[in-house]
């Protein structure tokens, strides 16, 4: 019988951490911009012990599905993803991030939201899958967008950025729009 590869997208693969990946995600950090998009807090920069401390509080629960990115073309390490899985609900919150900047708007954030949903919807058989993203965050958006998430709901100026307020904005997606949008 043959099975959809689960790790092997077009220009990346799904992978397990390494403790040579918390190094280059200390980079990742000092970029302030990927920070300010990927969380909500005062950002600050984390060592590559601190990246390993705080991710290992993470990987103790088993409900947090972990993944790293690799490029196919040279196995580089250019972000990460998890789904934290509600099992009694088949729902899970998604969270992704490109950490090198070489990488954002060609395609590598797409094809590892892709690689999660199908890991989410085929491998754990989830019902449905949510995320949030800061409203200025507008290329995380469009690949949300393209991949089949709907728009569900905005938390008005939740977030603080440099004297503005933006709007946290959600999305969802069930597996039979995600079916539907394979096609």
């Amino acid at each position: 019988m043959f099975f959809q590869p689960l790790y092997k997208g077009k220009l990346i693969r799904l992978a397990a951490p390494t403790p040579d990946d918390y190094v280059i995600m200390a980079k990742w950090t000092e970029n302030d911009e990927y920070m300010r998009l990927m969380d909500t807090g005062a950002v600050r920069p984390l060592s590559a012990q601190g990246n390993e401390q705080w991710e290992k509080n993470l990987r103790e629960d088993p409900n947090l599905f972990l993944f790293r990115f690799r490029t196919l073309a040279d196995d580089l390490l250019i972000g990460s993803g998890d789904l934290e899985v509600m099992w009694a609900n088949q729902s899970a919150f998604l969270a992704i991030g490109i950490g090198n900047p070489d990488y954002w708007g060609k395609g590598y954030g797409s094809d590892g939201l892709q690689l999660l949903l199908r890991y989410g919807f085929n491998e754990l058989g989830l019902h449905r899958i949510g995320l949030n993203v800061i409203s200025n965050n507008t290329r995380a958006i469009r690949a949300y967008e393209k991949a089949g998430f709907s728009y569900e709901g905005t938390q008005k100026e939740a977030v603080y950025r440099d004297g503005q307020r933006f709007d946290m904005v959600y999305y969802g997606i069930l597996r039979r729009d995600w079916v539907a949008n394979q096609s």
